[in-house]
């Protein structure tokens, strides 16, 4: 094991850290409303309780709000991997609804299908209360490091 990764926190514990309330989440999760329940190395779980403030013009849940969760997901998962200085970006995000839904509790997992030394992919089930898949995601990740991961 390398003196860095002794030394400093990784991002998987940085995330952790979060997950026990003992850091600060990210602004967007108290805006929409959704929380990290768990997270394991290439892994995380969001939870929303969607509602009305959730709605988009024709009474159902915005597929904004479905996106930014099933992202939240896989981008916990993805960063659970890196090490120390480094960071990642997304590079491109396709999501399939596949059932409206009003209200109701909901579960985005993000698990990392394949994280290579550069691109890395990742996908999301979203699912209601019952189990029903509500939306399917995928995301391709760019780790960045060096000069690329500062100021990010």
């Amino acid at each position: 094991m390398s003196e860095t990764s002794t030394t400093t926190p990784t991002m998987l514990s940085r995330i952790q850290s979060h997950l026990r309330g003992e850091s600060p989440g990210p602004r967007v999760a108290a805006l929409i409303g959704f929380k990290l329940t768990a997270i394991a190395p290439g892994e995380a779980t969001i939870t929303l309780a969607a509602g009305p403030q959730h709605a988009n013009p024709m009474g159902t849940l915005h597929g904004g709000i479905l996106c930014d969760i099933a992202d939240a997901a896989m981008g916990l998962a993805y960063a659970s991997n890196l090490a120390e200085g480094e960071t990642f970006t997304t590079l491109e995000l396709k999501i399939n609804f596949l059932k409206p839904l009003w209200s109701g509790n909901l579960t985005a997992v993000g698990r990392v299908l394949k994280q290579g030394r550069t691109v890395g992919l990742t996908e999301c089930n979203v699912k209601d209360e019952k189990g029903s898949l509500v939306a399917y995601a995928t995301s391709t990740c760019m780790t960045l490091r060096d000069g690329a991961a500062e100021g990010r």
